[in-house]
């Protein structure tokens, strides 16, 4: 391997993290973090946070049922189990190096059921495009009905682009400077990142043969309830949280709508689960609905790590279960 493709592999695992870092470093700068093991032992209501777990789960779970479902059309047929298992991994995958996870449960597929890297990959294309346009659709509706508290929050504090800017302290913009390269050169690799379809093999006419299988989904309906179910049920998982705090519990379904939305443009930027402009995202938007910083520096960094521990979780265990999972056998077929 060339000198140039090995920094390349290793900026892809590496500047995530310090993405990040970086930005969770700023945001936790001078923070007791002694504070955080009272909040976890006395202040946090936990049945709320073990109550949110299923809803995340079946969001993955909804996520690999709707995927069978669309390959059924191509004549492949997974079992539903590899398909639990190949989701859960991804998003297991995707915490040490961003997106490799939609490969990862395309891999699997073809390794334990037979299932064409081709046609599965083609069909994730698909998934990301109708994904897009349903957050697009109710992004669009939560922000037009909730826009009065952004409007609220600037006129009564007196709020403004030049006080927003002023209030930056050199390390902050030293900070702000470093994610902003950093994006740029992740940006840069993501595009890079389009050689690896030669490099597996894959063709065009197997992705589009995915973007079409839609033509051919036997219950559009059903599928229709598992797209849409994917995004209640992530809903949910975090609204749930709010529930675990006395300092959220009573900011309402509309904070945790526009919230939702927010994080989930914040999570574009290619960091593990979104660890920095998720925090970022959340805590800004709580602060608008009137809660003080430092509860919310609590609450993102509670809710993020107990989440991402959940998807730890269930990357580990089918991992376990697929070490008990008889391999496609293309001699038997």
């Amino acid at each position: 391997m060339e000198l140039k493709n090995i920094i390349s592999s290793v900026a892809k695992v590496v500047l995530p993290f310090i993405l990040g870092g970086a930005i969770l470093w700023w945001m936790y700068r001078g923070e007791d973090f002694s504070t955080i093991s009272r909040v976890l032992t006395e202040e946090m209501n936990w049945t709320w946070m073990l109550l949110s777990f299923p809803f995340g789960i079946l969001a993955q779970m909804f996520r690999s049922w709707r995927w069978k479902q669309t390959l059924e059309p191509m004549g492949e047929h997974p079992r539903s189990s590899v398909c639990h298992h190949a989701v859960f991994i991804s998003y297991a995958a995707s915490l040490i190096i961003p997106r490799i996870g939609e490969f990862s449960r395309c891999a699997i597929l073809k390794r334990y059921d037979g299932i064409s890297f081709s046609k599965a990959l083609g069909t994730v294309v698909t998934e990301r495009a109708v994904d897009t346009l349903i957050v697009m659709i109710y992004s669009g509706i939560i922000l037009l009905v909730e826009m009065s508290v952004f409007g609220t929050f600037f006129r009564k504090t007196g709020t403004s682009l030049d006080r927003i800017l002023g209030g930056f302290s050199v390390t902050g913009w030293v900070v702000t400077a470093i994610c902003a390269v950093a994006v740029l050169i992740l940006l840069h690799l993501l595009l890079k990142n389009f050689s690896i379809y030669n490099k597996v093999k894959m063709t065009l006419g197997g992705i589009w043969e995915g973007v079409l299988s839609l033509k051919g989904v036997r219950n559009l309906p059903l599928y229709l309830f598992f797209s849409i179910g994917i995004w209640v049920m992530y809903f949910l998982h975090y609204y749930l949280t709010f529930f675990c705090f006395d300092f959220t519990e009573n900011l309402g379904i509309g904070c945790a709508l526009v919230s939702f939305v927010v994080a989930n443009f914040a999570v574009i930027v290619p960091t593990p689960n979104g660890a920095g402009p998720w925090h970022f995202a959340i805590k800004t938007m709580l602060i608008l609905y009137g809660v003080a910083d430092e509860q919310a520096l609590w609450f993102v960094l509670i809710v993020h790590t107990v989440q991402t521990m959940l998807v730890i979780a269930l990357g580990i265990y089918a991992w376990a279960a697929l070490m008990f999972t008889k391999r496609f056998n293309p001699i038997k077929k």
